[in-house]
């Protein structure tokens, strides 16, 4: 079993997590790939001075348990991985420098988060979602704009549907804020406590045969769908009292289940003989754009791209339009003279090009930074 991580704090700790996770259901033989390891740097460049820095820390800081996984490294390189040339490049003995050339074309000019905060906080969009590919910043992004939003006064609830839990990470060691409340939903509670009451409320007056094939049903995969479901209308619920930002997870499992809420209908009122009003005003509310905002997360790179771009067509089909593209950790838009990481500023071009003319209505642009924001007052600094 290999687990491939980015050599950064939170993609290591989610490594450490699924290693442990796997342990635990006797799946031992595990390998770490750490995966885009710049290899040197100029240390008169700020920004290559401090990406290679971020990544050593980042390393020494792996977990304990996680250190002892056997772990090999792929190098951070000049260029995309895509194509069979490329894949053959990473695997040469000889170094690359400048693989990409700069093409031509007008400098792409996009706005920043700030111009995303100011749209929802103009149009007071009471919900917003980030969603995208697991890895590309999600979690930062939705946790900028809460406290974006929260800085412009709104009363702000920020909550997380991924297992990984990372807003837990991102506001480490902040004090609360009166304007802004954060909250996870866990699978596993939430399961549970479906169960409970489906047994609870369908259960009585049945056989012992008919109780044991009830519970034989609620172990069927969608039931952890559908109580993340309940639990998630619940969250958006809040929206008529204060902005909800949702950090969803990876899969966006729970927005794309919206396209059945029929069937989630039937199932709930065949479980419980009910459906919440929270339930029955979720997708009308949801492809309200006067009410939900929908922001894709991705980088500048192929598979994230690609994978939005299927994400947006699932989210048509549900009936809600996604109003931002933010493209994350760009380092086309710092001013880096590095020879690799020019390099692989050069490659992102094409992907910010496509995002911006062909994908999304509206696209800004963060850059790499050099230090990752932990907590409130340092997650400003996105929307400076």
């Amino acid at each position: 079993m290999i687990l491939v991580a980015r050599p950064d704090n939170s993609s290591l700790l989610e490594a450490d997590r699924a290693s442990f996770e796997l342990k635990e259901i006797g799946i031992k033989n595990q390998l770490l790939i750490v995966n885009g390891l710049l290899q040197t740097h100029q240390p008169e460049d700020a920004v290559s001075a401090a990406f290679y820095k971020r990544q050593r820390e980042a390393i020494d800081r792996t977990p304990e348990a996680l250190k002892q996984v056997m772990a090999y490294a792929l190098p951070y390189v000049s260029y995309s991985l895509t194509g069979v040339e490329n894949l053959r490049h990473l695997f040469s003995s000889y170094a690359i420098t400048s693989f990409e050339t700069e093409e031509a074309g007008e400098p792409l000019d996009l706005p920043g988060l700030n111009s995303v905060i100011d749209d929802f906080s103009e149009h007071n969009t009471r919900v917003i979602f980030t969603m995208g590919k697991g890895g590309v910043g999600k979690t930062s992004v939705a946790s900028a704009i809460a406290v974006g939003l929260s800085e412009k006064g709104h009363q702000v609830h920020l909550t997380t549907t991924d297992p990984a839990a990372h807003l837990a990470y991102t506001f480490e060691g902040s004090g609360t804020r009166d304007n802004l409340s954060i909250s996870s939903i866990n699978p596993d509670i939430e399961v549970a406590r479906y169960k409970e009451t489906v047994i609870e409320q369908a259960g009585s007056g049945m056989t012992e045969e008919e109780l044991a094939y009830l519970k034989e049903d609620l172990e069927s995969p969608c039931t952890e769908e559908i109580a993340l479901f309940q639990a998630f209308a619940k969250v958006v619920e809040k929206s008529e009292n204060e902005i909800v930002v949702i950090d969803t997870a990876p899969t966006g499992h729970t927005l794309l289940l919206l396209d059945s809420t029929e069937a989630y209908h039937k199932e709930m009122s065949r479980s419980t003989g009910d459906v919440p009003d929270s339930v029955k005003k979720l997708l009308p509310r949801l492809r309200n754009p006067k009410e939900t905002g929908v922001v894709i997360v991705t980088l500048a790179e192929a598979t994230p791209v690609l994978e939005a771009a299927r994400l947006e067509e699932d989210l048509k089909r549900a009936g809600i339009e996604p109003k931002w593209w933010v493209i994350n950790q760009s380092l086309y838009a710092t001013n880096t003279a590095d020879a690799v990481l020019r390099g692989r500023a050069i490659s992102e071009k094409k992907w910010i090009r496509k995002v911006d003319a062909e994908l999304a209505e509206k696209c800004a642009i963060i850059p790499w930074l050099e230090e990752e924001k932990i907590g409130y007052d340092q997650l400003k600094e996105f929307i400076l």
